[in-house]
């Protein structure tokens, strides 16, 4: 399957300059590029389709250019954005690019030959530009109508704009006017909110070059429910690094994806054949509770992203989270699981002494007296470490702790505790 085919099949063709990119694509192989900003020291589920989108043309046999930007980044896209962005400081800026050029080498091939990927930093061109120059040879090829027409400045004029970011543009045209003249890159992608930058690169590159570029732009994601993609349920960014969101809470960001969303994230974001997501969408369709387009997403992303023994962890532990056993997951998982439930800490004596439960529920606060302890272990309503306590008379013992000093007490079906002992 050609390239063009892929990206259509996918819902992944949002905009192309030219029509004639079609044949073009299937006739030559040449270099794609994509710009990546070091607005942070991550990248995010939002930066994956750009990403993927270089990933699937290097697949195709073309060869991707990831372009980190080092200096683009010290001025900041206006893009997508209402306000002005704060401007970071060179040092975060290097700090960010170190970060982020690590996470690009995941996605690509780096390895020598025809169609290896290259990864590039604008500083190395943009850095130390002359002002004067950059004004006289760059500058006087955009008519301030044609800047102000541009959506991402357009969109601007009322909550207002400065020099800074309206000036973005003239830098990203330049990059693709400087990839066609040292790299022969043919193409730019990027999300349709690029498309104004893409033109204008487009625009440059055949002023000076009098060489015919392409652009082409994948759709901005958008969620069925009206809430903002890449943002998780307690409305924290889901960043690709996994100190910044860990490969737990990433598996649980795609399998609490929405019915109506898993098909079209199965083609954005996989590189799962069609007919596996058609069978995928029809298990959707005939058994939604078993959710199996949704596991089917959270494996593929997890294992893309963090790895598969990562995966392996986050499968346990959500297993583990609706019942399933405690004794496989290891510290750092468990305490990943049950991170935001009520935690309490337990005395060593109560291990070693054998305290009753039903005092330590009360203790903790968990039951409000121990005839309400009683009753809840009487009807079946505790668990410890996800196993029914049925005994009022059930003591703590060494031998119920999990990693030897933590218990998950589990009232009802879904109010969890941690109780870990105090050294």
């Amino acid at each position: 399957m050609n390239i063009w085919t892929e990206l259509s099949q996918r819902g992944l063709l949002y905009q192309v300059t030219d029509a004639k990119l079609e044949a073009l694509l299937t006739q030559e192989a040449f270099a794609v590029y994509c710009g990546f900003d070091p607005t942070a020291d991550s990248l995010h589920v939002g930066n994956l389709v750009p990403l993927l989108g270089l990933a699937r043309f290097q697949r195709a046999g073309h060869k991707p250019i990831a372009l980190a930007g080092g200096a683009t980044g010290l001025i900041g896209d206006p893009s997508g954005k209402k306000y002005e962005r704060q401007l970071n400081t060179r040092e975060q800026v290097a700090a960010n690019l170190a970060c982020i050029r690590k996470q690009l080498e995941k996605f690509l091939d780096f390895t020598p030959g025809r169609y290896s990927a290259k990864l590039v930093d604008n500083a190395e061109w943009l850095d130390g530009f002359n002002l004067l120059d950059f004004l006289r040879d760059i500058g006087k090829h955009f008519t301030i109508n044609e800047m102000l027409s541009r959506e991402s400045v357009s969109s601007r004029l009322d909550t207002g704009i400065s020099y800074t970011e309206f000036s973005y543009q003239l830098l990203q045209a330049y990059d693709f006017y400087y990839l066609a003249k040292n790299y022969g890159c043919k193409l730019q992608v990027g999300g349709s909110d690029q498309w104004g930058n893409i033109v204008a690169g487009i625009e440059l590159t055949r002023k000076l070059l009098q060489t015919q570029v392409y652009g082409l732009t994948f759709p901005l994601i958008t969620k069925a429910d009206g809430s903002k993609f890449g943002k998780t349920a307690e409305g924290t960014t889901c960043w690709l690094d996994p100190a910044r969101t860990s490969p737990y809470k990433f598996y649980q960001f795609f399998i609490q994806t929405d019915d109506r969303d898993v098909v079209k994230f199965l083609n954005y974001f996989t590189f799962l054949p069609q007919e596996e997501i058609v069978a995928l969408a029809e298990s959707l369709r005939l058994q939604p509770e078993k959710r199996e387009a949704q596991r089917a997403l959270a494996r593929h992303m997890t294992e893309l992203v963090h790895g598969q023994e990562e995966l392996r962890r986050a499968e346990a532990a959500s297993i583990a989270l609706f019942g399933g056993p405690l004794e496989r997951l290891d510290e750092r998982t468990l305490l990943e699981v049950f991170s935001e439930v009520p935690s309490f800490s337990l005395r060593r004596s109560w291990i070693t002494d054998g305290k009753l439960l039903v005092d330590v529920l009360v203790e903790t606060g968990i039951e409000s007296s121990k005839a309400a302890a009683r009753q809840s272990i009487q009807g079946g309503g505790i668990y410890i470490n996800n196993e029914r306590v049925c005994d009022v008379r059930e003591r703590l013992s060494e031998s119920r702790l999990l990693q030897g000093k933590y218990l998950v007490v589990r009232r009802g079906k879904r109010n969890y505790y941690l109780l870990g002992v105090a050294e």
